[in-house]
Formats: structure tokens, sequence, C-alpha cells
């Protein structure tokens, strides 16, 4: 953990600004989207990204609008920076048509083409060779495009991890591999699931360039994606980014949370990205603290917004069931 956020090269404040709505926005969908779980307006299962906002926002800000991106069942977040609307977020939650994967997907599965964002994938790490394959997609094509795939750090333990990275770094395509390591796979902690616990480590295995970063540190985040970013770009090969996080709410709305000490959630808290960023903006004179209480009632105004989207939503009709369906309905 860091206990202060070192600052690095100064970014645009337009952009800087952005960066922090954006991750205040996370923050409050997904305190919402908790609130409507308890009142039974989503259901199913329902994995909160609080605490590991720097790491969406941070990597999402380097990407090109045609690069792809996909990600894991914890994706809310990734989906928002990635600029998927609050509203169609919210209804897909809700299981209604208006929902950006029409309903069909609900919180694992969120999926939006027009903004290459492929998924909310819920088999962990099921979606590391399926990026794989879109990055092959893109070198056959000569496209100049990347392929983004999130996964956290109990996808590294695997076999599609090995696999995907094997035929990654054979076939030398652009991907980035981003391992969101908050310590805890569901309710086991890394040390008992990783003989090696650097992760970063496993991408020379298959010599894949690595390297490691402070998740809680957003300044740091940015720095490293925009250099593995750029590696990928140019070179054309993989890349092995781990942001080491926490998320500070429970692996599910279901998990009881017995595996971890209340002690050690409390002090993690300390290096929340959100109020680390304030600080440094607030010190450097780049905002004011008037102009982030106006950002909360922005976002809150939005959020609410996005609720009263997903309640007025409609369900899907019984004869539409069939429909997205491979095999033909011959009743």
């Amino acid at each position: 953990m860091t206990q202060s956020v070192e600052i690095q090269k100064p970014l645009d404040i337009k952009k800087e600004l952005l960066i922090l709505y954006q991750m205040m926005l996370i923050r409050r969908f997904e305190e919402k989207a908790a609130e409507q779980y308890t009142k039974a307006k989503i259901r199913g299962f329902l994995h909160l990204y609080i605490g590991e906002e720097a790491v969406a926002v941070g990597v999402t800000q380097a990407l090109n609008d045609d690069d792809n991106v996909l990600s894991t069942y914890r994706e809310h977040g990734h989906a928002l920076a990635r600029g998927i609307d609050a509203d169609f977020i919210m209804a897909e939650m809700y299981g209604k048509q208006q929902g950006c994967s029409k309903g069909r997907g609900g919180s694992m599965h969120l999926f939006d083409t027009s903004k290459k964002f492929y998924g909310g994938n819920a088999i962990v790490c099921g979606h590391l060779p399926i990026a794989v394959g879109m990055a092959l997609v893109s070198k056959k094509q000569k496209k100049t495009n990347i392929t983004c795939c999130f996964f956290g750090e109990g996808a590294a333990a695997e076999g599609e991890f090995h696999e995907a990275m094997n035929l990654a770094a054979l076939w030398k395509v652009p991907v980035l591999f981003v391992c969101e390591n908050n310590l805890y796979a569901m309710g086991t902690a890394i040390r008992f699931t990783h003989s090696m616990q650097e992760l970063e480590k496993k991408g020379a295995a298959y010599g894949i360039e690595s390297s490691s970063v402070d998740g809680m540190d957003l300044m740091k985040v940015m720095d490293a994606a925009n250099s593995a970013i750029h590696k990928v770009r140019s070179s054309r090969k993989p890349y092995l980014l781990v942001c080491n996080t926490y998320r500070f709410r429970a692996h599910s709305m279901f998990d009881a949370e017995l595996y971890r000490d209340k002690k050690e959630v409390e002090e993690w808290k300390k290096y929340d990205p959100i109020p680390q960023f304030q600080q440094y903006l607030l010190q450097e004179k780049l905002i004011t603290e008037t102009e982030i209480d106006e950002f909360e009632k922005k976002i809150e105004k939005k959020i609410q917004k996005s609720v009263d989207f997903a309640e007025a939503g409609t369900w899907e009709p019984i004869d539409q069931l069939t429909r997205f369906v491979y095999s033909e309905n011959k009743s």
C-alpha cells in the first residue's frame, strides 16, 4: 500500500476533472445498485467494484474508441468508464428490454458493441482466450486497434490464463492483460492460491513484458497504463499489467465475508483512490470543495435518472423468449 499519492506529469485539467467525475460516478452507481438489490429490484448475482475505481478509469482513459474491451462479472465500473450510459446499465440489471443486453444478461453480462465492450463474462478466466482471439483478428486484418482484457487474480490460477498467455506470446498479438489483484479470489486469500504472489512475474515465463502498479493510486495507474498501451500499440505484442488493489465490499451480495478481518478493510479504506485524487486536485487548486459538491449533486441526479429509466422499462414479452437462441424453435 502507498502512504500518499506521488503525482507525476500534470494532465489536461479537463481530462483530470472528467476522470474524477468517472470515479465518483462509479462509486455512487455501485452504492445505488446495492440499495436497489436490497429492495429486490435487482436480482441474481451482484458484484460491486467499490474501492477499485482507479483501475477501470486509469486504464480506460488510455484506450482508443476502436480498442476492444473485455471484463469479468465485476464489470460495472469498466462499462461506465468505457462510456456505456448508466441508464442502460441500470435497466440491464433490472432485467428490462431497454438494458444494454436487452435485459438478458443482467449484472454479470453487460455488453455494448457500439462501445466495443464485449462483456461482462461470468466464467472466471473464460474471456482471456476470447481476448487473444480478438487480438489475433486485429493482427490478421492489419488493424491498428488493441484488445484490453480485465481479470482478477483468481483467474491467474486457472489453466486458461496460461493457455491464453502462451498463445498471445506465440502469435504475437496486441492484447493488454490487466490483472486486478484485490487479494481475495471470492473468499480465498492470494497466499493460499498462488505460490508466486508477485503475479507480474508470471508473464516472464512466456516472454511477455510485464509490470505491476499500486492500483489504489490513480496517477500511478494512468502512468503504467499509458506506458503499457503504448508498448502494445507500437510493438503489436502482448503485455501484462498487474494492478494491486482492494475491494471494500464483499465478493458479492451473498457473501458473508467471514474470511477477512474488518480492521483490514478499514485500513485499506485509508487508501481510497477517490479522496486521494480529490485531495491532489484541491492542493493543486484545480478544483474547489464547492465544485466537488456540484459533482456529487450532478451524479446523484444522473443515478436517480438511471433508476427511473429502469423502473419505467418494459419486460420482454413471453413470445420473444426464443429470440437470440442458436437452435431453431420447432414448437
